[in-house]
């Protein structure tokens, strides 16, 4: 029989043991991309680098062609990191770029948390050859995208069947907090939460204006 203790399970992501990977969040990836339409895309992006510059997740930011070709990556994106240098590539699997390798090894992290365009060629790669070097693969699946549902869907089954761990944009701003009695990070969820968690976000606003609720009391 096992024993219950009041400690958190270690496949749970936290913010000192994963590293986060945006790709490819280009408007000529974004043109064909339909598995999701192009606000929610933007604002599931959006979540996710907030929620990454909240809780200090060492972030990974690449591109493809970016000058010659896809355009650039979104503001979304590079406001919540200003000071982060874009890794521009040539590979469409942005791990056999040396560039990340080097940044992944300097930062030290077994999970990696991936979100990018396309779902089925710039997802997949990264996330079957980490997982085959032996890393923990996570991918926030409403953060990605592809040329169709069927391609998309097919992307996230391939992935998990090989391993990797899929969850949300929201799932991964709240997987981080995960206690409201945190309050160096409280109010930041929150607004994130208001900000880009929809119908959630309109809950929080209700019960903060009406009641003067707070979850952490």
């Amino acid at each position: 029989m096992p024993t219950a203790k009041a400690q958190p399970g270690k496949t749970l992501l936290d913010p000192t043991n994963h590293t986060l990977i945006m790709i490819d969040f280009q408007s000529q990836m974004s043109f064909a991309t339909k598995s999701i339409d192009a606000v929610s895309l933007r604002n599931n992006t959006s979540l996710v680098a907030k929620a990454a510059k909240e809780f200090n997740v060492p972030t990974i930011l690449t591109t493809v062609a970016e000058k010659t070709f896809s355009g650039p990556m979104y503001q979304e994106i590079t406001s919540v990191f200003p000071e982060e240098k874009l890794i521009d590539r040539t590979s469409m699997n942005t791990w056999e770029d040396p560039r990340i390798a080097e940044r992944v090894n300097a930062i030290g992290r077994d999970k990696i948390a991936l979100a990018g365009l396309w779902t089925s060629v710039c997802i997949v790669g990264p996330a079957l050859s980490a997982i085959d070097q032996g890393f923990e693969v996570y991918v926030i699946a409403d953060a990605c995208g592809d040329v169709s549902d069927e391609a998309h869907e097919r992307a996230i089954e391939r992935m998990v069947q090989a391993g990797a761990r899929p969850m949300t944009s929201l799932q991964y701003l709240l997987e981080l907090q995960r206690d409201w009695a945190r309050a160096e990070t409280y109010n930041q969820t929150v607004a994130v939460s208001i900000a880009h968690g929809g119908a959630y976000g309109l809950g929080l606003i209700y019960a903060k204006t009406m009641f003067g609720a707070s979850e952490g009391h």
